[in-house]
């Protein structure tokens, strides 16, 4: 019986990682000789080398890096928090950090706060038990205060799209305030007087300078802003909908709209498309396929590479050595006319 069940019993599916003495046994070499060999160090002879190689590949063997990183004390790797990963604006600033990790021989590990200030902090402390050697943050938050010790430690800190709350940090951004202010000027030049504004929940950085710069360009052109004019929260498809309804069934509708963000965007987009009316769009951020629609979406661009590399750059100026004081950078927005910007006021 006990020799049925034991030929029953599964071979386990995991097995024991190879170490650095089983491919010694198998070359026949000292383990001094596997060190010198997996750490590319001097004084093997080809002929040993070969066949240290050829163990670690008969093997699958695969260095453990633990013990260098207890003594050169760096990781070799970085960590990204975004807000969501699957967020089209995410993907090229992940894949320029990326590029740059990659180029400095960096391993990029990355994760998504889901805008909320709790994960983020789970996220960033998770990340700095594992000894990551620095940060890139896009932040959830608005208090940093829990980072300082990390940053005394040596983990160097740049954040991203957004600032630091309540600590002096390295900062890469993009114009969000010129970007609106310059979006909503050209539905104004366009002869809007009538524009709505809606944006992402007013404690987001980014919506707060988005919405200060839509008042700008309404305030530059002397135009008085109605309270149905403007709607802030979350960018839920169903929450947008109704504001669009809301300031395009009133009795004095808006016949132009500035987008906050790509969400937004997308949703108005589709809000519009099933009304008779024509009404003028703008948007914050490109969104896909927005050039094949008709009209075009106007949208004003932001370089989210360029945020990820400037931002990626600055990290490893710093694990470099660079002890200057924490810098403020702001990129620059584009806008880009497709058609929607440029339709004229309802008659």
């Amino acid at each position: 019986m006990a020799e049925s069940s034991r030929r029953l019993r599964p071979e386990p599916r995991y097995g024991t990682r190879p170490t650095m003495k089983d491919v010694a046994a198998r070359a026949g070499v000292g383990l001094k000789t596997v060190s010198r060999v997996v750490n590319g160090e001097p004084g093997v002879t080809p002929d040993t080398e070969r066949r240290v190689q050829e163990a670690i590949e008969a093997l699958g063997f695969r260095r453990n890096d633990s013990a260098r990183v207890l003594r050169k004390g760096r990781t070799a790797s970085i960590g990204l928090v975004i807000e969501d990963l699957a967020d089209p604006f995410y993907g090229p600033l992940n894949r320029a950090v990326e590029e740059v990790a990659r180029a400095h021989g960096a391993l990029l590990i990355n994760g998504s706060s889901a805008e909320d200030p709790e994960r983020e902090q789970e996220l960033v402390l998770a990340l700095c038990a594992r000894r990551v050697d620095g940060l890139i943050v896009v932040p959830a938050g608005h208090d940093h205060r829990y980072l300082e010790p990390e940053i005394k430690a040596g983990v160097a800190t740049v954040f991203v799209d957004r600032p630091a709350g309540r600590i002096d940090a390295d900062t890469v951004l993009s114009d969000s305030f010129g970007g609106a202010r310059a979006g909503t000027a050209h539905l104004v030049a366009h002869g809007h007087r009538r524009v709505g504004f809606i944006g992402d929940q007013s404690m987001i950085h980014t919506a707060a300078e988005r919405l200060r710069g839509y008042r700008a360009a309404m305030a530059d052109a002397g135009l008085v802003i109605e309270p149905g004019w403007i709607s802030l929260g979350t960018t839920d498809p169903d929450r947008v909908r109704e504001a669009v309804a809301a300031m395009l069934d009133a009795p004095d509708p808006v016949t132009a709209i500035f987008a906050g963000n790509n969400r937004v965007s997308v949703t108005v987009v589709r809000v519009l498309a099933g009304r008779t009316r024509p009404v003028a769009l703008v948007g914050f951020d490109d969104i896909e396929l927005a050039d094949l629609l008709d009209p075009g979406v106007t949208v004003v661009a932001q370089d989210a590479s360029a945020l990820g590399r400037t931002a990626a750059e600055r990290l490893f100026q710093r694990l470099d050595g660079a002890a200057d004081a924490p810098e403020r950078v702001v990129l620059p927005t584009r806008l880009i006319t497709r058609g929607s910007g440029e339709l004229p006021p309802a008659r």
